[in-house]
């Protein structure tokens, strides 16, 4: 079973470079553009993603169909119009507190952080993903015990991501209101990269940002946007970017003077420490 996106890639890589080429012939000062460096990082963190990801995504399709076997209602048919709108509501729900949760736990943190890595936001960015799938597991489970097929989980999830390849841009500015009422949108997702502080742990919506609103975890575009983490890691080393939190968090426990503050470490927010 070939994730969709993957049929996406030549698509991606061709709008990479339209969207670079747009910064020599229309610059903006306000910007960040492109970054060779950069690029090469996020462009093989992409790589390593699907290459990894690919082989877990084959070992949970037996988990999934075993879930939807066993599920306590009936196993809903695709053909039905309500089963595909209840499919993307919970889809898009199940991609809300993945989201958050790896944005408010630190050993999920760990996964996710490579995402916030590069100080650019542009398509490239996109495709800066973790080497660490696993992370993803629980989250979709219970679609499967809702009586949804598997295989239309596994699509659901391609076509959000779909979506989201589009949000990271800077080069398209505010929709019309109701859409960006409704929807995640390229101004949304700027506010989610932002390390400035009314910009942390905010808007983590997939395709719908009514999850942000309804959770009170949303805020709009009000200033510019400075891309990356609160410290950033200073290098282009894909290996370094996939495991440098991973590092960390062992450093802290290694430190850690009883088991409370290891699970803190470990389980706390990122940037959790002890009270002195």
């Amino acid at each position: 079973m070939i994730p969709a996106v993957l049929y996406a890639v030549p698509a991606f890589l061709l709008l990479i470079a339209v969207e670079a080429w747009s910064y020599r012939f229309a610059p903006d000062d306000d910007e960040r553009g492109y970054e060779l460096r950069d690029t090469t990082t996020s462009l093989t963190m992409g790589a390593g993603s699907q290459l990894i990801g690919f082989p877990w995504k084959l070992l949970t399709v037996g988990l999934y169909v075993a879930l939807w076997t066993v599920a306590p209602v009936v196993q809903l048919s695709p053909t039905s119009v309500g089963t595909w709108v209840l499919l993307f509501v919970a889809d898009d729900l199940a991609y809300y507190w993945f989201h958050r949760t790896h944005h408010e736990v630190r050993l999920f943190w760990a996964s996710h952080v490579v995402h916030h890595s590069s100080t650019h936001f542009n398509l490239s960015t996109a495709l800066r993903q973790s080497w660490t799938p696993m992370t993803s597991l629980p989250f979709w489970l219970p679609l499967a015990l809702l009586g949804i097929p598997p295989w239309m989980i596994f699509l659901q999830q391609s076509v959000s991501l779909l979506y989201q390849f589009f949000l990271h841009t800077e080069r398209i500015d505010r929709l019309p209101r109701p859409v960006e009422w409704v929807f995640n949108t390229p101004s949304h997702h700027r506010v989610h990269h932002g390390a400035n502080r009314e910009y942390l742990d905010r808007n983590y919506g997939g395709i719908l940002i009514v999850w942000d609103r309804l959770f009170g975890s949303f805020a709009p575009e009000d200033t510019a946007v400075r891309y990356g983490l609160t410290t950033n890691i200073g290098t282009y080393n894909p290996l370094r970017v996939a495991t440098h939190e991973y590092a960390a968090i062992w450093a802290d426990v290694r430190r850690a003077r009883s088991w409370r503050h290891r699970l803190g470490h470990v389980l706390g927010r990122p940037g959790w420490q002890p009270a002195r």
